[in-house]
């Protein structure tokens, strides 16, 4: 019951990032293109951030697990949360103003450097809403409630088409403002989102009793510390995933602009069935943390082992799926015209491909989410940097250049490394109780 609700939003929250690919890439491949690189750019940086904030999941359900001074613990792990926030945004923000100088010294066009510079400067903005609102993400889920997130990820797909569609193509009244119509629609959606959470948080009944706000302006230096120690292996590993993800992007930039255009739609169709796995991979974390809250290897085991059965069962199908039909998917993003049959064509190669890696990469998060439960962050992180930037992107290179695969050799080797990590956290799963990550039984 806790897995529906998470897998749910993070679909809805995937979409409306998905809604904004499909109108841009409306505009032409070269918009489309640009405005990804620096989407890839964006989003590997705000996951590290991410990785802090979800720090706090195992934290809450740890607390609430054990029961004594829950609340007051629960609220200091919120208010670290928030001074993460405080601290970390301006020098987050600063970076990302400067986004299309970074892209030209990864060896991108002028032009494309240029339309990344133009519409990041708009989206930017939204990255702070959308953080917090994954704070208070982590504080319902782990309230075991959290079907407010899934109504309102729900509302904000809506809200975000409409916004993006008038101010992308000049509707309802409003300018054609193009690329930055989009980042303005984005970060209006993500600030009204995130306002009716913390709006549900502060009345709710269940959740009010916790006083999240309470005193917000209080340092605990203690508290921060805990949850960077926690959360630096976190956020590492997932901007190492998001991070090779983006690297290759960049990869298919040295290709062409085509090349970009069709990573970034069979990206989009794989991140959407992603996440399910996330989600339960995220359920997982609550309930092997609650368990181990408890002293309790039975349900810890209970609690992983499920998630992952369920995880992998789901990409299975979603693999068949993409391997039957990939055209009509990748044309649901890009409109079947002779001036896109160059891009649809690669799309279809790369998502041939991505339907292989679906187990892998559906194992490969659940089984971070279960070792995530019991604090265990640091081997994830060792062997994120193992698989993703050892295996995935050596393989991926010298396929892709000096193999002359280009494209498919560059998703061959993401699959590769997914493969790698997926088969680690399986083995240190396994292992667990040998190396004392299971509490000793009251």
């Amino acid at each position: 019951m806790l897995a529906w609700p998470l897998i749910l939003a993070n679909l809805t929250q995937q979409a409306i990032q998905a809604t904004d690919v499909l109108m841009m890439g409306r505009l032409g491949a070269a918009p489309l293109a640009g405005a990804t690189l620096a989407l890839n750019l964006t989003f590997t940086f705000s996951v590290l951030l991410m990785g802090l904030l979800i720090a706090s999941s195992p934290m809450m359900a740890r607390a609430l697990g054990a029961r004594a001074n829950a609340a007051r613990d629960v609220r200091r792990t919120f208010r670290a949360g928030l001074w993460l926030l405080v601290l970390a945004m301006p020098p987050y923000w600063l970076l990302l103003w400067h986004v299309g100088a970074i892209m030209r010294a990864l060896g991108q066009s002028a032009e494309l450097a240029d339309i990344g510079q133009t519409f990041l400067r708009a989206y930017m903005w939204c990255t702070a809403p959308w953080l917090l609102f994954q704070l208070l993400r982590t504080f319902v889920a782990a309230l075991e409630r959290p079907q407010s997130v899934l109504w309102l990820s729900l509302g904000g797909i809506a809200l975000n088409a409409l916004l993006s569609w008038s101010l992308i193509f000049g509707h309802l009244g409003l300018p054609a403002m193009g690329l930055v119509g989009g980042g303005i629609g984005s970060t209006l959606s993500w600030l009204i989102m995130c306002g009716a959470l913390a709006l549900v948080v502060r009345r709710d009944r269940q959740f009010r009793r916790f006083h999240l706000f309470g005193r917000f302006w209080r340092f605990d230096g203690e508290r921060v510390a805990a949850m960077v120690r926690l959360g630096w292996p976190i956020g590492l590993t997932m901007a190492l995933e998001m991070g090779v993800f983006a690297l290759a992007a960049y990869f298919m930039g040295w290709i062409g602009a085509p090349a970009v255009a069709a990573h970034a739609v069979a990206l989009q169709i794989a991140a959407l069935t992603f996440m399910v796995p996330l989600g339960l991979g995220q359920a997982a974390t609550v309930r092997v943390g609650l368990a181990a809250g408890r002293s309790d290897p039975g349900g810890i085991a209970r609690a992983g082992w499920t998630a992952w059965v369920l995880g992998v069962g789901f990409m299975g199908v979603m693999a068949l799926g993409m391997w039957a039909a990939p055209r009509p998917l990748v044309t649901l993003f890009l409109a079947d015209v002779p001036a896109n049959a160059t891009v649809i064509l690669l799309a279809v190669s790369f998502l041939k491909v991505a339907a292989a890696f679906q187990l892998v990469d559906g194992a490969q998060v659940i089984g971070a989410g279960m070792l995530r439960g019991l604090h265990d962050t640091r081997w994830p992180l060792i062997f994120a940097l193992f698989g993703y930037w050892g295996v995935g992107l050596g393989i991926g290179a010298w396929l892709a250049f000096a193999r002359d695969w280009r494209g498919v050799g560059i998703w061959t080797g993401l699959a590769s490394g997914l493969a790698a990590v997926a088969l680690l956290m399986l083995w240190r799963w396994t292992r667990r109780e040998r190396l004392g990550l299971v509490p000793t039984p009251r």
